[in-house]
């Protein structure tokens, strides 16, 4: 039987888009014969990983790992909600959590040559998501990630699979928990009003200088109007300034409860799936329209 060679392996892989190991196998089985090979992928995986890259991931799931002062949130999507249920899917991305937590990956692309083994897939993290395409049929993406380290205390909450949150703090445990409850039901934009990002702030002040315009006042009161109405904003967009959720009144802060607590909050990461991406509209009856009329012109 003639040597598999790495660049008999990669230049299958380039053919399929199949995991690397997944060409060595079938190289072997096919004795180092390149066509039977790539038929041998053909049958196992149905091509399927190439065919999906250009598909939209905008469903997906946020697992999040924390150990002591170390851990990482991350978003990986799929194209469907029915993926999100799947235990392969799920194992993947709560292995990827754990994997940037371990190696503090530089970025996104460098966590596809972590090393992981999972579903028969590997050695690497891009192996066995490629792996997982070919069995499951869908497009899948690792799209963010966050990684903390030394910094303080850390705190999370998953909202089921769709919304995680990651809290950095120093003090009660509790306290902590609950601001991440906090955060994942009231979304804030930032720590505090000082921190809400300058594009957000100058977006929120030329809609409230268009509202107090309309009230037709002289100038300085309309500049007046204007500040107030972003200064209400950013209390309503930042994390000490809301109303905490669970205030027994109604009416205590998120920064009068953690003072309460005798507990500081460093900082935090938010994420909800598929935020910012633009989803596909299907037309479930054009598409209908579109088949029959094809079927007539056949």
């Amino acid at each position: 039987m003639p040597a598999i060679t790495a660049s008999m392996v990669a230049s299958l892989r380039a053919k399929t888009d199949a995991p690397m190991m997944e060409c060595k196998k079938a190289l072997t089985e096919a004795d180092g014969d390149m066509d039977r090979a790539e038929e041998i992928l053909r049958v196992k995986l149905g091509n399927k990983a190439g065919k999906a890259a250009s598909r939209v991931t905008a469903e997906g799931v946020v697992a999040a790992v924390v150990n002591g002062t170390t851990g990482a949130m991350v978003e990986v999507n799929c194209e469907t909600d029915f993926v999100t249920k799947n235990d392969s899917f799920l194992a993947l991305a709560k292995n990827i959590a754990g994997l940037i937590a371990q190696h503090n990956p530089a970025d996104v692309d460098a966590i596809g040559a972590l090393p992981l083994d999972q579903d028969g897939f590997g050695p690497t993290v891009e192996d066995v998501r490629k792996g997982l395409i070919g069995k499951i049929g869908e497009n899948m993406s690792i799209r963010r990630f966050k990684r903390y380290e030394g910094g303080g205390k850390l705190a999370s909450y998953l909202h089921g699979t769709r919304i995680g949150v990651v809290v950095e703090f120093e003090g009660d445990d509790v306290a902590a928990k609950d601001v991440a409850m906090h955060v994942a039901a009231m979304k804030p934009a930032a720590l505090s009003g000082a921190e809400v990002s300058a594009e957000l702030v100058e977006k929120e002040r030329k809609i409230a200088a268009e509202k107090a315009a309309e009230s037709g006042k002289p100038a300085e009161i309309v500049a007046k109007m204007v500040e107030g109405s972003v200064q209400k904003f950013l209390k309503e967009v930042s994390l000490l300034d809301q109303v905490f959720v669970k205030a027994a009144d109604g009416k205590q802060t998120v920064g009068a409860m953690l003072k309460d607590k005798q507990t500081t909050v460093k900082g935090f990461t938010l994420y909800v799936v598929g935020e910012g991406i633009e989803k596909k509209a299907d037309d479930f009856a054009a598409e209908v329209a579109a088949q029959v009329a094809a079927a007539k012109g056949q």
